[in-house]
């Protein structure tokens, strides 16, 4: 779950720790304490979300930088010429 439409991570964490500070100095009515725990767990819910995505981003980016990787390693290891063992003559491959 994101948090509101088009709302910044930041934002968001701005107003849940503006909403965490007011219930914290106390002294509110019960029902404007509960509307304001409801309106904290929907921004911690909105704020998780948005880190879950930026999470799932940054695990594909590193899932196709490691594929890349893995990649031109084969390729530069195919193309590098393979030699007889040391005090060896290269042979000649049979063709076949």
């Amino acid at each position: 779950m994101a948090s509101e439409a088009g709302e910044s991570f930041e934002e968001a964490f701005r107003r849940l720790e503006e909403t965490v500070a007011r219930l914290e100095e106390g002294g509110l009515p019960l029902e404007e304490a509960l509307a304001l725990y409801e309106e904290g767990m929907r921004l911690a819910q909105g704020c998780q979300g948005l880190l879950d995505q930026a999470e799932l981003r940054i695990t594909r980016l590193q899932e196709a930088f490691a594929a890349y990787r893995e990649e031109a390693a084969r390729g530069l290891h195919e193309e590098e010429p393979t030699y007889a063992p040391e005090g060896e003559e290269d042979e000649p491959l049979a063709e076949g």
